[in-house]
């Protein structure tokens, strides 16, 4: 599959706004605007993240159909398996525990621990979108 295939433009834009905000947010940690802003972006990219993988998994299977059946964790271990991730299920599942955590950015310990978890996912996310985008994958 060429990555002409599949459109990789909202997975780079919101890697990119990912990390504007950390950026951002690193100038004053103390700024809850921007923080919220962050974690805001955090959840798009975890969800463009995930749906890019599936797409991705879904173009370039025999059984295109299979996917559409499987379970999220099934989702990441075969992108894991496939070379698409950085990490596997134990990682992804942190990951989604701090998206589900998200709507509790009221509460200033849950916000802090979203925040803290955001470097490694940026990691993930760029590492997926090279993947992806060399189509080596």
């Amino acid at each position: 599959m060429t990555n002409d295939a599949l459109d990789l433009t909202p997975l780079r834009n919101a890697l990119a706004r990912l990390n504007e905000g950390w950026e951002r947010y690193q100038k004053d940690t103390t700024d809850t605007q921007i923080r919220d802003g962050l974690i805001q972006r955090f959840e798009f990219t975890y969800e463009i993240s995930h749906k890019m993988l599936k797409r991705y998994l879904k173009a370039t299977s025999a059984n295109a159909a299979e996917f559409d059946e499987m379970s999220f964790q099934d989702l990441i271990r075969t992108g894991h398996e496939r070379g698409l991730l950085l990490h596997g299920w134990p990682q992804w599942r942190v990951y989604r525990e701090m998206r589900a955590k998200t709507s509790h950015t009221y509460d200033e310990d849950v916000a802090l621990e979203v925040v803290a978890g955001i470097p490694d996912f940026q990691r993930e996310a760029a590492f997926l979108l090279q993947k992806l985008e060399s189509g080596k994958a």
